[in-house]
């Protein structure tokens, strides 16, 4: 219905009056007004804990040795299977790895002894073998986990030890033929064993001239004065009266000290010349792009330290400083125990997942860790060294992580970092960031290289806690 103005023409509706523009739109107002901006962003800039706290130790050379005091240590004492279907094989330049085959040459003589393995499958609360009975096998722990049962002074049995996947157990058999088990074996999971039994060690040894030399070199090295930590003993008199004749003595160091190489990460920024010319304003085109890239470049830097494997942490870890969980999550006792077997930890690094088990496990004993400063900021603590995140830790099948402790400094023996400053065209203490010129197609590139690694000084300066079950228990 309209209304009659009087002059036969209808009055416009009340909609039709909102719809008409009474002021300056915001989308042309944009038209002469500046934006606000913000620098460009980046989801994948983490923490970088492990970067912050090592020790930087300048390598002007670009090669950092770590000299040691000889040591008759034997071999690192894991060993590599392959897996064929339902078939397990250990694989026979590992077999190295057991102490009394270190440094043997004789390839073919580790494949012979390698086809003497017979595979063992067994379930979980199976007992493989007892205290006090002989050794006459040693197992190679494929896959499970087996725990050292032994008896206390009061009569009660305790989880002494723990081995898994790829360690071994029972290689005494291997030097003598009368040892006793210490402690029981008995499977906390179900897995895969591989086992060599002593008398087909023992008659391929008598067939073999090269073993039976590598056996009286091991005999010998193992005769020699030497510390719990296999190092050449310092001959010392302590407690005498009178006269005494003084034993001289000398440290004797390692003839081939491990050398560390700088490794380097690297990428060629490019940047079309029109937009470093015309799109510098208000924000330097290069020097963003740059920033980015090198944010990329030290997430890279420290997924290597932790990563790589010729000198990252957890590849690097000696076997025996490697402990497994008790019960598959990180519990208290297990931090104590990876916590005790060395000296002056100063920072333990977890995967932030790992961190949160092991707050679910303190909340389930009824336990609230502390906290610390680091740099500005509270982080968690056990027994007052911090945990710190470290997302550059693996995770293992989606449920199974590490966690590292870690002794740092040269003057403590510990780990550090290993970088050289003053390289040309530094850009940030050992990264560099050098002009490479202007293409026909009017590209300017800039190398940026960053230069770093890490040695551990001593085995003890890092310890693993290794299959930390980090999945969320169903309730």
């Amino acid at each position: 219905m309209t209304t009659d103005t009087g002059v036969g023409i209808p009055a416009p509706s009340s909609s039709a009056e909102s719809r008409e523009q009474q002021s300056l739109a915001t989308a042309a107002a944009r038209n002469l007004a500046t934006t606000t901006k913000s620098t460009p962003q980046m989801q994948g800039i983490s923490s970088r804990w492990l970067l912050k706290v090592l020790p930087w130790v300048q390598v002007s050379g670009g090669t950092y040795r770590v000299n040691r005091r000889l040591s008759y240590a034997v071999g690192r004492g894991r060993v590599s299977f392959v897996k064929t279907g339902a078939e397990v094989r250990v694989l026979a330049p590992s077999l190295r790895e057991l102490p009394v085959l270190r440094g043997f040459e004789d390839d073919a003589v580790l494949e012979e002894l390698a086809t003497r393995f017979v595979q063992r499958e067994f379930r979980a609360g199976e007992v493989l073998f007892e205290a006090g009975q002989p050794i006459n096998e040693v197992f190679l722990v494929a896959h499970g986990k087996i725990n050292k049962i032994a008896t206390g002074k009061y009569g009660d049995h305790a989880v002494v030890g723990v081995v898994a996947d790829g360690d071994r157990i029972g290689d005494e058999a291997l030097s003598s033929a009368d040892s006793v088990w210490p402690y029981g074996g008995q499977a906390a999971t179900a897995g895969t064993v591989l086992a060599l039994s002593w008398p087909a060690f023992r008659e391929l040894a008598d067939r073999s001239e090269v073993l039976s030399a590598q056996l009286l070199q091991y005999f010998a090295d193992a005769g020699k004065p030497q510390t719990r930590h296999g190092e050449a003993e310092i001959a010392l008199a302590a407690g005498h009266e009178g006269e005494h004749e003084l034993p001289s003595t000398f440290v004797d160091y390692e003839l081939a000290p491990r050398e560390y190489e700088l490794s380097v990460a690297q990428t060629v920024l490019q940047v079309h010349s029109r937009v470093a010319d015309l799109y510098n304003e208000p924000m330097n085109q290069i020097e963003q792009q740059l920033k980015l890239t090198i944010e990329a470049l030290r997430e890279r830097q420290e997924y290597e330290l932790i990563n790589n494997r010729e000198f990252g942490l957890l590849q690097n870890a000696e076997y025996d400083q490697r402990i497994q969980t008790h019960s598959g999550p990180p519990t208290p006792d297990d931090l104590d125990e990876l916590l005790s077997r060395r000296r002056g930890t100063r920072i333990l690094l977890a995967h932030p997942r790992a961190i949160a088990a092991f707050g679910r496990e303190c909340s389930s004993r009824g336990l609230y860790p502390g906290t610390v400063e680091m740099q500005g900021q509270q982080v968690p603590s056990w027994r007052g060294v911090p945990i710190l995140s470290c997302n550059k830790i693996p995770i293992v099948d989606g449920h199974t992580s590490s966690i590292l402790a870690m002794r740092v400094g040269e003057d403590n023996q510990g780990v550090v970092g290993l970088h050289q400053t003053g390289i040309p065209d530094e850009y940030q203490p050992s990264l560099s960031v050098r002009f490479m010129g202007i293409n026909e197609k009017a590209i300017i590139s800039y190398l940026v290289s960053a230069y770093y690694s890490a040695a551990i000084l001593v085995p003890d300066a890092i310890g693993v806690l290794e299959n930390v079950e980090i999945s969320r228990p169903r309730s």
